[in-house]
């Protein structure tokens, strides 16, 4: 009896999170929205998915540099589902370009905010040669309880941090909307779905330490399982743009870091921890590249 009660309540919510998301993704095609910035981890790939029922001209783009794995994921969902894709492959000089807008734009030096927005910022950037709207992933790994560190707290402690974490969500992809005048869609953001999300027992979202639990079961006979059950991977490591941290560690020296650590905690109170952090470091005087602090007079 209470098998068959558990099971009825799981097959329930498959059902309502499925209408919820298919409602909201075709709303997002009905305003206009024909792309979508596709890293074919679980969360874009449902979305995907969705979006090729329901648009046949739906494109996708991919980032690609050096060691990350989603453009190989990408380029084998995209013909199955039917999607135009688009694969970036960028280089290290372009990159490192890229990097001095995204740290303006955000105002941050968070080195893993970095690397993570640099690549959003990137794809946002290519993608806008052929549409001025994408959907993105957004808040799923938020909602959904994503994340492994969220996965590996005590439930009290986890419930708590959620509901600061909920109530202040931002994303980097908005910013870079406005800075391109493109419009970001994010489905798993939509008043509904986040409203679901909310509301629904943790067990639902995580099972045997797996994060995202319902989003998987509801989808999982309708994407490949590779796709489904895919290991959350940071964005920073599935574009590739991890490996800016040793890109940091070859341009700055060891006496130049030291120094302007030094600098920075002195003059702006600002502790550095690493050489990325010292090169994404906004100078509030424009003497200093944003990037390396090299002295652009």
């Amino acid at each position: 009896m209470d098998f068959r009660y558990k099971k009825m309540g799981i097959e329930t919510e498959i059902v309502k999170l499925r209408e919820l998301l298919e409602n909201e993704v075709k709303r997002n095609i009905s305003d206009g929205c024909d792309g979508i910035l596709l890293s074919a981890g679980l969360d874009t790939s449902v979305l995907a998915y969705i979006a090729s029922k329901n648009n046949n001209n739906m494109k996708a783009w991919t980032l690609k540099f050096k060691t990350g794995d989603d453009a190989e994921y990408a380029k084998r969902l995209c013909p199955i589902l039917g999607i135009e894709h688009y694969v970036l492959n960028i280089d290290e000089e372009n990159l490192t370009g890229n990097l001095k807008e995204t740290i303006k734009i955000l105002s941050v030096f968070d080195p893993m905010e970095i690397r993570n927005s640099v690549a959003i910022y990137t794809i946002l950037k290519f993608a806008k040669k052929y549409v001025s709207s994408v959907m993105t992933g957004d808040g799923a790994d938020e909602l959904f309880f994503g994340y492994d560190f969220l996965i590996k707290m005590e439930k009290g402690e986890r419930e708590n941090y959620a509901k600061k974490m909920w109530k202040n969500m931002h994303f980097s992809s908005n910013d870079f909307g406005r800075f391109f005048n493109m419009k970001i869609f994010a489905p798993y953001l939509s008043d509904e779905v986040k409203k679901y999300a909310i509301s629904l027992d943790e067990k639902m979202k995580i099972k045997n330490k797996v994060g995202k639990w319902i989003l998987r079961k509801a989808y999982e006979n309708l994407l490949p399982n590779d796709f489904v059950w895919r290991k959350k991977t940071p964005i920073e490591y599935g574009s590739g743009t991890t490996v800016l941290t040793d890109i940091f560690d070859d341009k700055i020296k060891d006496a130049d870091f030291i120094q302007r650590k030094l600098t920075y905690e002195k003059e702006d109170e600002v502790i550095i921890r690493d050489k990325e952090g010292c090169g994404a470091r906004i100078e509030h005087k424009n003497s200093f590249c944003r990037i390396c602090g090299t002295n652009n007079e």
